[in-house]
């Protein structure tokens, strides 16, 4: 089977990875794979943020400060299991990427193309650190949609984070690849008579 067929028939979102990560020259790869994702009117309405080793966990502070202002804007306070996982949550692989769509709202491309776009820039992000031997997982969540988030990457308000990239090495096996039933998912179009 072709092996482009073959990455994207065994992509798996993998919740825990370890090193190693891609390298900086395999990084790059993965960006040129990322920009030359579909893009009408040839405005790469995308880009990412890079967070790894102590980035990351200078970052886990500013997603924690998020959650604790989150918290009092509910008139909370967050658990300490909520403390926990937010404090250590990009430990979960060597690398994150923060995929981010950039809108030109000026633009005569309407801004869900353009966030298709950063979509498909973000699959290319996955399928390429596939090829190249690595595991992923697109995570979202609340710091996802938080403007204080935004603002700490420095982002422009207009800019949506559309997910947080986890790259890095399996710490478990594969599982099997799946065989996934595509009936439900097309129909053909066919012209009433």
């Amino acid at each position: 089977m072709n092996e482009t067929i073959t990455n994207l028939l065994s992509r798996r979102s993998v919740g825990r990875l370890s090193e190693p990560g891609p390298t900086a020259e395999e990084l790059q790869l993965i960006f040129k794979a990322a920009a030359n994702a579909p893009d009408h009117g040839s405005l790469k309405p995308f880009s990412f943020v890079v967070l790894e080793d102590n980035t990351k966990k200078a970052f886990n502070e500013v997603l924690l400060q998020a959650l604790y202002a989150r918290a009092k804007s509910k008139g909370r306070v967050p658990t300490e299991g909520q403390i926990q996982k937010e404090s250590t949550k990009l430990d979960r692989a060597p690398l994150v990427v923060v995929a981010v769509a950039r809108v030109d709202q000026d633009s005569r491309i309407p801004e869900i193309e353009q966030i298709l776009s950063a979509a498909a820039a973000t699959e290319n992000v996955l399928v390429a650190a596939k090829s190249l031997g690595y595991d992923t997982m697109w995570r979202t969540g609340e710091a996802t949609y938080d403007p204080f988030i935004k603002d700490q990457l420095g982002l422009d308000a207009k800019d949506h984070i559309i997910g947080w990239i986890y790259i890095g090495t399996a710490t478990i096996p594969d599982e099997e690849a799946r065989d996934p039933e595509v009936t439900e998912l097309v129909h053909y179009w066919r012209p009433e008579i």
